[in-house]
């Protein structure tokens, strides 16, 4: 705070990645409780994100995943979360920085938190489509479509600095 102005927006932004960070610990101690299950939209070109070459090739500047019934390995720290997924039947480890993140939801209590990739960029949070989501479920509810309702995302653009 050097220049005298409180950069609410940065304040703002660290205390919702805590959130989603105490949410990830909640799920390594006590798994996913009841319907709870997470989409997580992150930067594939953030340059501390590592996942799998054809990953970043198909997804080349964002991703959204859907932790439900099959992950395995997560851990988090301060700084990142890791996960093993499985696409198309391999199992794939993925390391993303919380500085990484665009968007978290949890659908089954209506819950989401947008997240500005950096001061100028706006991000908008929309209904994924289905070829874009990454499932992480059991078979027998692939054919589950979730309902994706925006009511209650978090937007940060009202608390950014607009010079």
């Amino acid at each position: 705070m050097t220049d005298g102005i409180i950069k609410y927006d940065e304040m703002v932004q660290t205390a919702l990645i805590g959130v989603v960070r105490d949410i990830l610990f909640d799920t390594i101690e006590n798994g996913l409780k009841g319907e709870h299950h997470f989409y997580i939209t992150f930067q594939t070109n953030h340059p501390d994100v590592q996942i799998p070459t054809y990953l970043k090739e198909r997804y080349e500047e964002d991703m959204t995943i859907v932790l439900q019934n099959q992950f395995w390995d997560l851990s988090v720290d301060d700084k990142h979360f890791e996960i093993s997924l499985s696409f198309n039947r391999n199992k794939e480890h993925l390391y993303i920085p919380f500085d990484a993140l665009l968007g978290f939801f949890d659908p089954s209590v209506d819950f989401g938190l947008h997240f500005n990739a950096d001061a100028e960029a706006t991000v908008e949070i929309s209904e994924p489509e289905e070829k874009e989501i990454l499932k992480v479920e059991k078979i027998d509810k692939a054919e589950q479509s979730p309902s994706v309702e925006k009511d209650n995302i978090v937007a940060l653009d009202a608390f950014r600095n607009k010079k």
